[in-house]
């Protein structure tokens, strides 16, 4: 067995950070080697010296330049932050980047489905739910599965969102035909749903033959 693959978590004090420090943590061939957020009073650059990956759930004001800042020290970097311009991560060639709208590997089928279904059906429409501190709208799960939808479909594919308190994250895709509609949905009832899509994430980065890589599809 090789050395660990060490892993520093940027927004590791949010929700979604916390709880992926504790996957890395209960993780086989992985170590968590540093927590970055400003409620900690660590900043990235604390934490890249030692890490050979860093998974960032931070802000979409802060993401583009985490990620600049972790390539260009030959670090790689994991994003599940959305709702930011991923165009300037093109131009930088020192690490692997890797961007997913969602980890939830259900939520990954759906969107699968939701493009299939478009081929067969005139009109859909996207509602997704989210908590009230989502702060992008729409989400980047639906922006994707739009775009995936979208090349199939003679209409555009609006969406609808919603954020409220008790949610997590929630989609359905309405589609409309002849006398029937067809409704795809996917629920994460909590935060742990995402972190398989994490974890695998975390392993295959370095590996990537393109980057920016965006969509779990890609790894699965």
């Amino acid at each position: 067995m090789g050395a660990p693959i060490r892993v520093a978590v940027a927004g590791a004090a949010g929700r979604m950070g916390a709880t992926v420090c504790g996957a890395v943590e209960g993780a086989t061939g992985m170590e968590l080697t540093g927590r970055a957020d400003p409620a900690l009073d660590t900043t990235l650059a604390d934490v890249l010296p030692e890490a050979d990956v860093v998974v960032d759930f931070t802000r979409p004001d802060t993401a583009l330049e985490n990620a600049l800042q972790c390539v260009r020290a030959g670090v790689h970097v994991v994003i599940g932050t959305t709702g930011f311009d991923v165009e300037p991560l093109r131009a930088e060639h020192g690490a692997n980047v890797f961007i997913a709208p969602n980890f939830a590997i259900g939520a990954v089928l759906m969107m699968q489905f939701a493009a299939q279904a478009a081929e067969h059906f005139p009109k859909a429409e996207i509602i997704e739910l989210h908590h009230d501190r989502k702060l992008d709208a729409p989400s980047g799960t639906a922006a994707r599965t739009a775009d995936l939808m979208r090349p199939a479909m003679d209409a555009d594919v609006p969406i609808h969102s919603v954020r409220l308190p008790g949610l997590v994250a929630h989609q359905e895709v309405i589609f409309g035909g002849l006398e029937e509609t067809l409704t795809i949905r996917h629920d994460s009832l909590g935060r742990q749903s995402f972190m398989p899509g994490v974890l695998l994430a975390v392993r295959r980065v370095a590996s990537l033959t393109s980057s920016p890589l965006i969509g779990l599809e890609h790894l699965l």
